[in-house]
């Protein structure tokens, strides 16, 4: 079904940006909207601008953020456009320093100045990403003069989808006390470990993460899996190009070739091709008994000796790498394929025990060189 998985795969397909693909979507919404209900308890969201699925993850992760922000305030400034956006009319007009303004007047705590280069490169940024997600068009001028000097002005023209690009809730936010409860808010008078909520839950980890384990969540969602994970695994492998992969503590829906759904692993690019190599030599000290696997199939190491490691590869395979990462620093390099490890979620670093557990995802791909390999660099990209 390629149209339940656009829908997937975007944050919602717009009708002033893809007419054609809006109307083949909406022709299919029937069919969508009872996988989407039925397996995952997502809302279809359906109306003369677009057509969009609330994907709603059953357990937060790092990843999960905008990739484009890296801030806390750009967060900020991003809630502070939405409501500003919501008194605008669809197709109404508005000048950059009215949004400044308002955002002045309504900032909670201290008042933002624009007078500092940071704040406006910050609020640059998240024009940019509301322009880029169809929320606002760009109608005159370029935000690098507000870049440069506060005066700078822009045109902008609410699109009006705005107003649905926060999710739905089913009660009033007001009463939330902790971040569980955004996450519970649906299923506050449910039990969530049988019958409907569960099901969801673990079409979602299923769907919405690089793996699902065992001890990262509800314990009876393996239950779920013991008892329907056939039938699951039938299901969506016809209605996706995959395989469903089921272990004893972790399961993995693995896309095919045919199958697009937001970013995938590998990528075409240098750093998963060194990703793979890196996971490559976790399996070799695991079958040369260097490293030992838990009863749930992760591994615990040392941080300094999952860092020698690392560099252990740099050193035995660093000559085929890109010219990039053949010369960064050897800390540098660290540092990199850590992070992109853990947002990947193959690892997870624990800095108060100085450890990282790595999870049985990395143990699912491996790369090597060819057999006729002879150390030469690789041509550059």
């Amino acid at each position: 079904m390629k149209e339940l998985e656009i829908l997937l795969d975007r944050r919602w397909i717009l009708k002033s940006e893809d007419k054609e693909l809006y109307y083949k979507v909406r022709d299919s919404i029937g069919e969508i909207r009872r996988f989407a209900t039925e397996k995952m308890g997502c809302q279809i969201i359906e109306n003369s601008l677009l057509v969009k699925m609330e994907k709603i993850p059953a357990i937060p992760q790092t990843f999960m953020g905008i990739e484009d922000f890296t801030s806390r305030e750009e967060y900020v400034f991003l809630c502070m456009l939405l409501m500003f956006l919501e008194d605008k009319d669809g197709e109404e007009q508005f000048i950059l320093s009215q949004l400044t303004e308002y955002i002045e007047a309504n900032m909670p705590g201290t008042p933002v100045d624009w007078t500092i280069y940071t704040n406006r490169r910050r609020m640059v940024k998240v024009l940019r990403y509301a322009a880029s997600q169809g929320l606002i068009k760009v109608t005159d001028g370029s935000d690098d003069l507000f870049m440069d000097e506060k005066s700078g002005e822009v045109l902008y023209e609410n699109t009006g989808a705005s107003r649905y690009f926060m999710r739905n809730f089913s009660r009033d936010i007001m009463d939330y006390t902790s971040p569980e409860d955004f996450r519970e808010s649906d299923w506050f008078d449910v039990d969530e470990d049988r019958g409907i909520a569960r099901r969801h839950r673990v079409y979602k980890r299923l769907l919405f993460s690089v793996g699902m384990y065992k001890n990262a969540g509800p314990e009876e969602d393996f239950e779920y899996l013991k008892y329907y994970g056939r039938r699951l695994a039938e299901d969506l492998e016809q209605n996706f190009d995959c395989q469903v992969h089921i272990h004893k503590g972790s399961a993995f829906f693995m896309m095919g070739d045919d199958c697009r759904m937001g970013s995938a692993f590998p990528g075409n690019n240098a750093l998963s091709d060194i990703i793979l190599l890196c996971c490559g030599k976790i399996r070799e000290k695991v079958t040369g008994g260097l490293w030992k696997t838990g009863s749930d199939d992760r591994i615990i190491v040392e941080k300094i000796e999952f860092e020698n490691m690392l560099k252990e590869v740099k050193a035995e395979k660093g000559s085929g790498f890109t010219k990039n990462y053949r010369e960064m620093p050897e800390g540098e390099f660290v540092r990199e394929l850590t992070e992109s490890l853990e947002r990947w979620t193959f690892i997870q670093c624990d800095e108060n025990q100085h450890q990282v557990e790595i999870y049985p995802s990395a143990g699912k791909m491996a790369g090597c060189y060819p057999e006729d390999y002879t150390g030469g660099n690789k041509n550059e990209q």
